[in-house]
Formats: structure tokens, C-alpha cells, sequence
């Protein structure tokens, strides 16, 4: 079963720019809490950035603020990620996150419940 699916990764050189959205599937309730983890070769699963029902509640990892932006469309049910300013150690697979759970935004992936496949991302210095 496909959770979600993740687009706008690609290849890009230090400070240039992407922007990832996601798109639920298959679901018959509203997503209140989205957000999205990456993963790069050898390491753990790591928070990047999360977003609320209402869209003004944002929380991001140290490492993005400031460079990255999250925000949602709920007419679409979609999650975007708007990547500026890129660093070669943002290099990483992807993931966007949902729940349908009325809970605070959390760093925690055990917090989420439905997954997309990833989206590769790679920053060349």
C-alpha cells in the first residue's frame, strides 16, 4: 500500500534551490500533523521540519532553519518543502510524514504514522 509519494528531488550544486511536495494516498481523513525526515548513507532517520493543521505552527530542525520552509495546501492534502541555500550535507533521501492524530508537532518519527517512499536529494560542493 502506498502511503504517500514524494516529488521534486533531484541533483543540485551548494546554494541553489528545491522544492518537495507530497501527496498522501489513499486516505479518508485530513492529515493535521505533516512533516518531513531525511536519511543520508550510514546514519539515523533525522527530523528536517514539521507543520499543523492550520499552517502556522511550524517547528524545524537547527540544520534547515532559516533555509528551509514547510507549508501545506489542505484543499490538496499536500506538504511542501521549499530548500534554499543547500549544503552538500543536506544530501539525503527524503521522506515525507502524516498523522491524523490532533497532537503538538514532534521531532520523533515514532510520532507519525504514514510514510512515502523518499525522494533523493544530493547537493554537489
Amino acid at each position: 500500500q502506498v502511503q504517500a509519494v514524494e516529488s521534486g528531488g533531484g541533483l543540485v550544486q551548494a546554494g541553489g534551490s528545491l522544492r518537495l511536495s507530497c501527496a498522501p494516498s489513499g486516505r479518508s481523513f485530513s492529515s493535521l500533523v505533516m512533516g518531513w525526515f531525511r536519511q543520508a548513507p550510514g546514519k539515523e532517520r533525522e527530523f528536517v521540519a514539521a507543520i499543523g493543521w492550520s499552517g502556522g505552527n511550524t517547528i524545524y530542525a537547527h540544520s534547515v532553519k532559516g533555509r528551509f520552509t514547510i507549508s501545506r495546501d489542505n484543499a490538496k492534502n499536500t506538504v511542501n518543502l521549499q530548500m534554499n541555500s543547500l549544503k552538500p550535507e543536506d544530501t539525503a533521501v527524503y521522506y515525507c510524514t502524516t498523522d491524523y492524530r490532533d497532537q503538538p508537532l514532534s521531532v520523533m518519527p515514532e510520532r507519525y504514522t504514514y510514510w512515502g517512499q523518499g525522494t533523493q536529494v544530493t547537493v554537489s560542493s
